[in-house]
């Protein structure tokens, strides 16, 4: 069994599935310290991962959050990793307050609503893939990953198009672990400053976006606070955009490292809806589910984590568990991929899943009929993953377009 925190290092960033696989052989839960030194509990099993996430005893509470992180930081002589900074979305908040907040935007994630989107998403995606040149090299990271999904959202909330490039550099700085505190400070700084007069602007001159209705609902009495308004904004923008640039990366990825299962998608573009399953399944866009904590001294899996510490449920190792997903290292568009956990599970499942999966089918329909042999510009070795433990996503992915 697992006694010394497991430090997560450049190794694990690059490929978490080594020590995943190791962790779910040896013990439930390990101790672990995090690139940048705090302490956590890793739950990387399937069984454990999926009760943990619907767990009561798991708190989410920013505030107490801040408290234990900076607790650790006077214990270890280091600098505190949790701010209070954009930190009181619903992400961190416990019933009953998570309640009403996810409530508020349950209203704009409705199956109906996206839904409605469709004919966008697939106008955006035209436009990005009529100019990809073919025969040539391509990012498919930036050439589609990044600005279909950003697009969206920003559209979805608001945003105005001039201000997507300094969003995309603030949200990347903010889930970066290798970043230096002072670029951490001015990224935090730069994006309070940006949606706190996004805001007001909607304040002044509302429309028939996200970010309007929720400043209205605000005003008309239903207690969303300023610092919670500011918040929302915050996680509905990273949420929205981030785990939809990866999927679509790592997907991609998956089809171009297995032709096989690729020609079968191309053949029957039926198997699409099932093929995204197994993408999210087997390559998920987010490695770890945001921070929880023990107020109790709580077992898991036959491990106690003792009051006061944090706890991470592992995503991506829990879907690659072979207990639940027979030959879980192989990629299988046509096995059954119930019960996945890539978007969570209780009541923080993720409220915009039904968002991600229609641009995922408009993506990767239009990009796999535009384009039927396109292939790899590189070694698969030679990619680079981001620099996260959150997200689980391509730095570039070079491929040529047939």
């Amino acid at each position: 069994m697992t006694t010394q925190p497991i430090r997560l290092d450049e190794e694990f960033l690059r490929d978490p599935h080594q020590l995943y696989e190791r962790l779910r052989a040896d013990v439930a839960v390990a101790p672990a310290l995090l690139p940048h030194g705090l302490r956590v509990w890793i739950v990387s099993r399937y069984d454990d991962a999926k009760a943990a996430l619907a767990d009561p005893r798991l708190l989410k509470n920013s505030v107490r959050q801040q408290e234990l992180s900076a607790r650790q930081a006077e214990e270890t002589n280091s600098a505190p990793v949790i701010t209070e900074f954009l930190n009181s979305h619903m992400l961190n908040t416990d019933p009953p307050d998570h309640t009403r907040l996810r409530k508020l935007v349950n209203k704009a994630f409705t199956s109906r609503r996206v839904a409605s989107l469709r004919p966008r998403m697939a106008e955006i995606t035209e436009r990005l893939l009529d100019v990809m040149p073919t025969g040539e090299v391509v990012d498919l990271v930036d050439a589609l990953a990044y600005p279909l999904p950003i697009t969206v959202i920003c559209e979805l909330l608001g945003v105005p198009e001039g201000d997507r490039s300094d969003f995309r550099a603030w949200s990347a700085t903010l889930l970066n672990t290798g970043v230096s505190d002072e670029d951490l400070a001015a990224a935090s700084t730069a994006m309070v400053s940006y949606i706190d007069a996004l805001v007001a602007a909607k304040e002044k001159a509302p429309g028939e976006d996200l970010i309007s209705a929720l400043v209205e609902a605000r005003e008309s009495g239903d207690r969303l606070s300023a610092d919670e308004l500011r918040a929302m904004v915050f996680v509905l923008l990273v949420g929205g955009h981030e785990t939809m640039v990866n999927l679509i990366g790592n997907g991609t990825l998956a089809l171009l490292t297995n032709p096989a299962q690729l020609a079968a998608l191309r053949d029957d573009p039926s198997l699409l809806p099932a093929a995204i399953e197994e993408f999210l399944r087997y390559e998920g866009p987010v490695n770890f589910a945001t921070f929880r904590f023990t107020d109790e001294a709580v077992t898991i899996g036959g491990v106690t984590i003792p009051e006061g510490e944090f706890v991470v449920i592992a995503l991506v190792s829990a879907n690659r568990d072979a207990t639940r997903f027979p030959d879980a290292d192989t990629v299988d568009i046509g096995r059954s991929t119930a019960g996945h956990l890539a978007f969570g599970h209780g009541v923080h499942y993720c409220v915009g899943a039904h968002l991600a999966r229609a641009q995922a089918e408009v993506a990767f329909g239009q990009l796999i009929a535009r384009f039927p042999s396109m292939r790899l510009a590189v070694d698969p070795s030679e990619l680079t993953w981001r620099h996260s433990t959150l997200m689980r996503g391509l730095e570039s992915l070079p491929v040529t377009l047939g």
